[in-house]
């Protein structure tokens, strides 16, 4: 049977923020667990966290001195913060006659059940974290077309490919992140033992375009990578010619040696 939470509302805030690298969700202490894959914990007097290990918490029907103190406390948990974390809020409403669906920017569910807030929890946290990525590629992105229009130029500057190629490879980095540790386009363990509620996690993952958005992180990833494999062509095929004329200038010196030594030393 489906645990119920927040009897006496019809209606709360949610809140998602993408708070750093990772949570270490092994040391949470003092907390009362509602449910585990993703783990959910009380918080407050009446409200209730999901925490992900890969950096994000989506906070329940939280008063905002119960968000300051909780994120407060959780922070020594957190690895690699971020100074401006990513957020999202969202209102969650009860509606036992319609279907369960995001209508006018507002959540509707049947039941406030654990089950179904785990779901609204993993697809909020998803779109947070597709959110900080998007911003951080566009950034790249900025720093690409200058660069790209400064390869035919004659003052093209090595250090700056190099910086550039740093930023590429951290920028890489979230390929693997987005795939591997968030798993963004794969469904939840937990609809292995709740199959039934898979429909509103597909329309839910719909409403919030997650698999459209990380398709288009892909792309970009993609051309970001071509774009390094260029710059990095570049200063080898730089760094060939300069060598070559070295060897050009050692064999000319050579000859010009012989020629003193015949000429003027026979």
């Amino acid at each position: 049977m489906q645990k119920l939470l927040f009897h006496d509302r019809d209606s709360f805030r949610a809140q998602a923020l993408f708070l750093g690298k990772k949570i270490n969700l092994q040391r949470l202490e003092n907390y009362v667990c509602l449910a585990t894959m993703p783990v959910m914990v009380t918080i407050g007097e009446h409200g209730c966290a999901v925490l992900l290990g890969y950096g994000a918490v989506v906070l329940f029907n939280l008063e905002p001195v119960e968000k300051v103190a909780f994120l407060t406390k959780i922070s020594s948990q957190v690895s690699d913060s971020f100074p401006n974390p990513e957020t999202e809020e969202v209102e969650v409403h009860l509606n036992i006659v319609e279907s369960e669906r995001v209508k006018e920017g507002k959540i509707f569910l049947h039941e406030f059940s654990v089950e179904r807030l785990q779901i609204v929890a993993d697809i909020l946290a998803k779109s947070v974290v597709l959110s900080h990525y998007e911003t951080s590629l566009a950034t790249v992105f900025d720093q690409i077309e200058p660069f790209a229009a400064s390869l035919q130029a004659d003052n093209r500057s090595k250090r700056k490919s190099r910086e550039l190629l740093r930023q590429l490879g951290t920028t890489l980095l979230v390929q693997h992140k987005i795939v591997g540790r968030v798993e963004i386009i794969d469904k939840p363990e937990l609809l292995w033992e709740s199959p039934q509620l898979e429909n509103l996690y597909l329309r839910l993952e719909d409403e919030y375009e997650i698999r459209e958005r990380h398709n288009a992180l892909e792309r970009k990833l993609e051309l970001i990578s071509q774009t390094a494999q260029i710059v990095l062509e570049f200063m080898q095929h730089s760094s060939s010619q300069r060598v070559e004329w070295y060897v050009v200038i050692l064999i000319v010196v050579e000859i010009l040696l012989s020629l003193y030594d015949i000429i003027f030393k026979r």
